[in-house]
């Protein structure tokens, strides 16, 4: 026969759009419309109902950016509508092409009772079905104008990105107010038609399948009387009913729909707007879940549930009711879908215990998988974590986006640094807001990379951010894939059904080592810098918060500040947020940030401080108090007492100009242009700086990436760079050199100190940054010859090639650490360790001349200026400290890295401080001292190895204790823990490399 299959597709997308989906709803009468714009931050719902609305009518403007307007919609069902399904459709001017990013809505009713929520996807609210004829229609919606920042015109600058700078403007324009029918019919047809005409776009065109399709909606399309859609909608749809009922084939890929909706913490809207987009969605979703008996919707980040308790307290009884139903399922067992490169151990930890602990404590519910659908790539340090939460699945999508690798697999385990294992799934669907069009369930079948052993994926389902969830549509969607010939099979299901399914059918999937790194987005380890001082600094001084707080407790009887220590550390949790610490927000979020920061570190200090003074008692005499796991100049870890006397550091004129610092363990040499041309190590004999080389150089880049600004640094940046050599002042400073710099519209000083009996050059460095799309990196080109480098991460470190074989190590041209960087040729290393900055790059070349020598860089990322999302990025004054460490062995990286992130701290008092424990080997290092968090009275102590290699080592306990047993991060009983043997006030211990163990002590 002829191939009419063109003619019959094209159609079909014109009858659909023209004729059968406007007549879903083909009667239709305006509701009355008035309106109270809310003064300044959005009010309480009690508030919003008793504004004094005045009339507005629809094509009127309204919105300023970031305001709130209450709208109230009024009317009457016309009695001839006695019978039908009614509904209100109220557009605020929305684009269909944007969930989530734009104005959204809050439906209420008189009373305060929340209905659904509004989003460009999803405006309807039902007002019968059927109507009786006659009822008063009486509506709220409590309207946010958020501006589109994100336009389709990306990533151009704006000033909407806070309400500081948006201005006044009115952002939309009120497009439809009205009361409508529903016809049923008419909507089930035009499922039926999507459904079918977007599986038969999938298949081959010489299936058998696709044919039979094409010529149902050939039928269909016949059936259908265009000038009476609605009186032949029924009639049409039966000519489908066979091919929608034909089974899909027994080797069908089967798919697990999870409802979904991935609300960021703050983005392109700020932290109190998202308070507001979580009570849309899940107001939406336990609607949906009334309406719709199979379908299942799963939430992470217990913030976000938090939100709904704390704010939406008549949203928060709709959700507990369906999460007691078992339909609304708690995911992900952490407080926020976090970054996993930059925070920190003892925060990354955290995440997972005030996650899971939030769901236990609301609804006994534990979780077992992580859930970080959008997170940046994951540290290698992550695997032991979720297992010491008591979790043992990952499920991300993020990797997906990586510019130059495809990853290997969907279904596999992944190894951290310490051999632990968790089965982790990527969704083949390659979404985390799939919508259940036909070309995505297609793609996921085509695209898992498991097939011949697996069959199973997931299919996160719904529009996220500000997109209302899961939609009706959706869910209809599904039910007609549940068992269809040519498509994958689709079952909603919670994340345990899906993992457990996927783990039984798959008992052997390859094993991928090491970090899971997104080859995009490695900006992120720089941008805002401020944001991410903030961080660092909060997160050393919670740990000298719980340590001394801890400490004056068991010995003082202390008040411990258990609430006011939660309180903080969800705060802090909430910031390592995925666009939030990486620095990819609106100004007005960071903002926000640095303020906060500031409030929490003055709390902090005052604790300490508090806890300190309890301790010294009162006295005259000067006390250092060591905050780091390592003694320090005659201070042991955990305590205080009068530090040792250390010898001097001399400082001299270097012939040739510039000067030089020695101590007797280094020589440094700084020359004219204020750059470190000579780091000598004294005791081993051997040079630190490669020859000819100067460390200590500022480089700037030009950096404008093709998309994503304050996200992305493409590898072309390096084509082009300049040397910061010139120097207004590089002049003695009692024991240290100041160098002055100027370059474009930015100002430099740099403080150089050597400290007396230390092999550590200090380098503060102080920028007044007015640059604007440029990168700043401050490189030590070094004399070492290394393959590869260590790079501290949570609970240890991990180990990145130095060279660019292959794709995969050419794409890491950004990476992340810690506090420290370090790398060495057998006996002699050298290590970079610094205070708050995290993205670096370390590249490799040989030298042509003289030894013939290898030249191994290492480059710190200090600032950038994107000028989107926030068109002021990092302008203004950032204070940085590194130092540089020759000589290092690892050990040494890692307790220069410690030292350098917690100054020690004087207190005038009486007595000096023994420490509650004890480590007899550096290798050995105690992350967490502190009060269990269930207010026993306990001690919890968690510590690690460090340095890569089994360790015996003897924990002495300060303080009387009956009781000592392993936890997990939640402090509860563990069996399969490593050898811990008791003798008096000693524990015998014996770690595999970066092994994460965690004690916990009844005081007697």
């Amino acid at each position: 026969m002829h191939d009419d299959r063109s003619l019959v597709e094209a159609r079909l997308k014109r009858v659909l759009e023209e004729r059968i989906r406007p007549a879903v709803y083909p009667e239709s009468v305006p509701l009355e419309v008035a309106v109270w714009h809310a003064p300044g931050e959005p009010v309480p719902v009690a508030e919003g109902l008793a504004g004094t609305p005045e009339p507005i009518e629809v094509g009127a403007r309204w919105g300023a950016p970031w305001g709130t307007s209450w709208f109230r919609v009024t009317g009457t069902v016309p009695q001839e509508w006695a019978g039908k399904t009614v509904e209100a459709l109220l557009d605020l001017g929305f684009d269909e092409n944007m969930p989530g990013f734009q104005c959204e809505g809050l439906v209420y009713r008189p009373d305060g009772t929340p209905v659904k929520g509004l989003n460009p996807r999803n405006q309807w609210v039902r007002i019968g079905a059927p109507v009786a004829g006659g009822e008063e229609v009486r509506l709220y919606v409590e309207a946010a104008s958020n501006p589109v920042v994100l336009d389709y015109h990306p990533f151009v600058p704006t000033q909407l990105g806070d309400k500081e700078t948006a201005g006044s403007e009115p952002q939309y324009t009120l497009t439809r107010m009205d009361l409508a029918v529903l016809d049923e019919n008419v909507w089930q047809l035009v499922l039926d038609l999507e459904v079918v005409g977007e599986l038969m776009a999938e298949l081959p065109v010489d299936s058998a399948r696709r044919w039979d399709l094409l010529r149902a909606v050939e039928k269909t399309l016949d059936a259908v009387d265009l000038q009476d859609v609605n009186g032949t909608a029924e009639r049409a749809r039966s000519q489908l009913t066979a091919v929608l009922s034909t089974p899909a084939v027994p080797s069908a890929h089967r798919i697990s729909a999870i409802g979904h909706a991935h609300i960021d913490s703050a983005w392109l809207w700020p932290l109190r707007e998202t308070v507001r987009k979580v009570a849309r969605t899940t107001s939406n979703m336990t609607a949906l879940l009334e309406d719709e008996p199979d379908f299942i919707f799963a939430m992470s980040q217990a913030q976000q549930w938090a939100w709904v308790k704390e704010h939406r307290p008549e949203v928060w009884a709709r959700v507990k009711k369906a999460v007691a139903d078992g339909r609304f399922v708690p995911a992900g067992g952490m407080w926020v879908e976090s970054d996993t490169n930059m925070p920190g151990s003892e925060a990354m930890a955290r995440q997972f215990v005030h996650g899971k602990r939030f769901f236990l404590d609301e609804f006994g519910i534990e979780n077992e998988e992580a859930w970080l659908p959008d997170t940046f790539g994951f540290a290698a340090g992550l695997p032991q974590i979720i297992k010491a939460a008591g979790s043992k699945w990952l499920l991300t999508q993020k990797i997906s986006w990586s510019q130059t690798n495809k990853f290997p697999h969907h279904t596999f385990r992944w190894e951290g640094i310490d051999g632990t294992r968790i089965f982790t799934h990527f969704p083949p669907v390659d979404t985390y807001n799939c919508s259940m069009q036909g070309r995505e369930i297609a793609h996921a079948a085509r695209n898992f990379k498991d097939k011949g052993v697996a069959r199973h994926s997931l299919a996160p389902t719904g529009w996220g951010d500000g997109g209302g969830g899961t939609t009706r549509e959706m869910v209809a969607k599904a039910a007609r894939l549940r068992d269809l010939e040519g498509s994958a099979t689709v079952a909603w299901e919670t994340p345990k059904e899906f993992f457990e399914k996927a783990e039984a059918e798959y008992r052997e999937p390859p094993v991928w080592v090491g970090e899971l790194y997104l080859e995009l987005h490695r900006a992120t380890l720089t941008s805002q810098a401020k944001t991410k001082q903030g961080n660092r600094r909060s997160e050393h001084l919670l740990r000298e918060a719980e340590l001394w707080a801890a400490t004056a407790a068991v010995r003082a009887g202390f008040p411990y500040p258990y609430e006011d220590l939660d309180r903080i550390w969800k705060t802090v949790l909430l910031h390592q947020f995925h666009d939030i610490l990486p620095g990819s927000s609106i100004a007005w979020v960071h903002r926000e940030a640095r303020k906060t920061y500031e409030g929490l570190a003055a709390e902090l200090n005052g604790i300490i401080e508090a806890a300190q003074r309890a301790l010294a008692g009162e006295g005259t005499r000067e006390l250092v108090f060591n905050s780091a796991p390592h003694t320090r100049d005659g201070v042991l870890a955990g305590g205080a007492q009068t530090p040792a006397v250390l010898g001097e550091t001399a400082l001299a004129t270097r012939v040739g100009g510039g000067h030089v610092l020695e101590n007797g363990l280094l020589r440094v040499e700084i020359d004219g242009r204020g750059l470190v041309v000579s780091a000598y190590d004294i005791q081993a004999d051997r040079e630190t700086i490669a020859p000819g080389r100067a460390a200590n150089l500022l480089q700037l880049h030009p950096d404008f990436p093709n998309m994503w600004d304050a996200w992305d640094v493409d590898e072309f940046y390096r084509n082009t760079v300049t040397d910061l050599t010139d120097a207004e002042e590089v002049v003695a400073d009692g024991n240290t050199v100041r160098i002055v710099r100027s370059f474009g519209a930015s100002r430099v000083t740099q403080l150089l100190s050597l400290a007396p009996g230390e092999r550590r050059l200090l380098i503060d460095t102080e920028v007044d940054w007015h640059e604007t799309e440029k990168f700043l990196k401050l490189a030590f080109p070094l004399d070492v010859h290394a393959e590869r480098y260590a790079s501290e991460t949570q609970f240890g470190h991990f180990h990145r090639p130095t060279h660019t074989n292959t794709s995969w190590e050419a794409a890491k041209f950004e990476a992340c650490n810690h506090r420290f960087v370090h790398l060495e040729e057998p006996g002699w290393g050298v290590a970079v360790v610094n205070d708050s900055t995290y993205g670096h790059d370390v590249t490799r070349t040989v030298r042509t001349d003289g030894d013939r020598g290898t030249t191994t860089t290492v480059r710190v990322s200090l600032l950038r200026a994107p000028r989107f999302p926030d068109p002021e990025t990092d302008q203004g004054v950032h204070r940085f400290r590194h130092a540089l460490v020759p000589g290092a062995a690892i050990g040494d990286a890692v307790r220069e890295g410690w030292r350098i992130n917690l100054p020690e701290r004087r207190v005038t008092g009486g007595q000096e401080v023994a420490p509650l424990v004890g480590v007899d080997r550096d290798a050995v290092v105690v992350t967490a001292v502190k009060l269990a968090d269930d207010g026993s009275g306990d001690v919890v102590v968690r510590f690690h190895e460090a340095h890569g290699g089994r360790a015996r080592a003897t924990l002495t306990v300060g303080f009387a204790f009956d009781a000592v047993e392993a936890v997990d991060l939640l402090e509860r009983p563990l069996a399969d823990v490593g050898e811990v043997t008791r003798e008096g006030d000693q524990l015998a211990l014996r770690l595999r490399p970066f092994e994460l163990v965690t004690l916990r002590f009844g005081r007697s």
